[in-house]
Formats: structure tokens, sequence, C-alpha cells
């Protein structure tokens, strides 16, 4: 369901964690949070909303949610409201189509190939993330889930050593909207996805290609389900 505009904070938010092993300005992580937000349909397409009720949300300043929410509109992802605020952005199922499309010609031949190239110690140190999606989604915070989620699978996708390719996905992922979060979270289905992560880790570690491109084939799948799942 939507979650309405409210001055109540976000529980996941005040961490305002670093996204994909870059080092951020406070702008940026704060951009990183509300974008997180947006992605997991806690903010949503048509709705107006203020930098200081989002501020409050968060439990931050106005200033640095204003200088984000300008950093989201040039992305396209909100539209300046003069007086107003900022108005969240739509997305047409056919576009969710094509950013799935484009994702799985990047990631899946790219993550199977990590399967004979990548570090054994690097992968692991990925793990921490991907049990943090797992406690998210045990805990029903979407917005952990999303933070945790980017961490791992951009963290994984720098392991091919091409920062265009990390950043081309950072875009498509930011264009998302996981509306299907809430009703996967609120069926208890949300944690075998979750818990995709740490199979394609192990897989990735015992350098099972098939099984890498198995469990990306049918992660990348159900990000399209939840995409689709804008009435959940």
């Amino acid at each position: 369901m939507a979650a309405p505009p409210s001055s109540s904070p976000s529980p996941a938010a005040p961490a305002l964690p670093v996204l994909g092993g870059r080092r951020s300005s406070y702008r940026e992580r704060v951009a990183d949070a509300l974008r997180a937000a947006l992605i997991a349909g806690e903010l949503r397409p048509g709705q107006v909303y203020s930098a200081p009720t989002l501020a409050a949300r968060f439990g931050v300043s106005s200033t640095p949610v204003r200088e984000a929410m300008l950093d989201l509109a040039k992305e396209g992802l909100v539209d300046a409201v003069p007086n107003k605020g900022f108005r969240v952005t739509d997305v047409s199922d056919r576009q969710l189509d094509e950013y799935t499309h484009v994702r799985a010609l990047i990631e899946i031949p790219t993550v199977v190939a990590l399967a004979t190239t990548a570090d054994p110690v690097s992968l692991e140190a990925l793990r921490p993330a991907a049990r943090e999606i797992v406690t998210a989604a045990v805990a029903g915070d979407l917005i952990a889930y999303v933070e945790a989620d980017t961490r791992f699978h951009l963290g994984l996708l720098a392991l091919a050593g091409n920062s265009h390719l990390v950043e081309v996905v950072r875009d498509l992922r930011g264009r998302a909207r996981l509306y299907g979060l809430t009703a996967l979270s609120a069926s208890g289905r949300l944690l075998a996805s979750a818990e995709e992560h740490l199979e394609l880790l192990d897989a990735l570690l015992a350098r099972d290609e098939r099984a890498v491109r198995a469990v990306m084939t049918r992660h990348l799948g159900h990000v399209r389900g939840l995409w689709a799942s804008a009435d959940g």
C-alpha cells in the first residue's frame, strides 16, 4: 500500500548507509535513502511531498532533503512543484519491461563470468550485505531491504572492474518501482527472495556457472514481478 506523507520517522532512514562502496557526501546519502524509499514504493507516483515533511519523516534537516530531491529531479525520478515540493514521477509497464531487459543483458552474463574470475575473498565480503537483506526481509523493513539489496548487487557487479557498467545498473535500479514489496512482505514471501542473494553467493564460490545463471535469471524474474505489482 502507499505510504502517505507523514511526520513519522522511517526506522531505516537515520542510518543513511553508503551504497555500492562509494564515498558519499551527506547530501548523497540522503538522496540514496530517498531513492530507496521511492523504489520501495514508500513514496508514490503522483503524490507531492514537501522537503520539511520528508525531513521529519527521515529524521534529518530540510536543507539536505531539498538538495537531494533536486538531484533526483535531474535524474527524472521526481518533478519540482513550485511552492509545494516534489511530485514522484510515474513509470509505465513498457518502461519497466525495458529496464528488466537491459538489466538482464548486462547483469546475467557479467555475474556468470564472475564465477570464474572473482576473488573468493571479495565474494565473501558481500555476505554481510546479503545477510542484511535477509534481516530486513524478516523485519519487513522495505527501505533497509532496498538499500542492502543495492549495496549487494552494485558491489557484486563492481568485481567485474567496469565502473561504467555499475553506474548504468545503478541508474536502472534508481528508476525502478518495487511496489510489490509491500504485498510480498505481508505474505511472508519476501524472505524467499532475500535468501536468493545467499544462494547466488554460494553458487559463485562453488564456481558453478550454470547455477549462477539459473539464480540470476530467477531473481531478475522476481524483480520484474515486483515491478508489475503496482496494486500489491
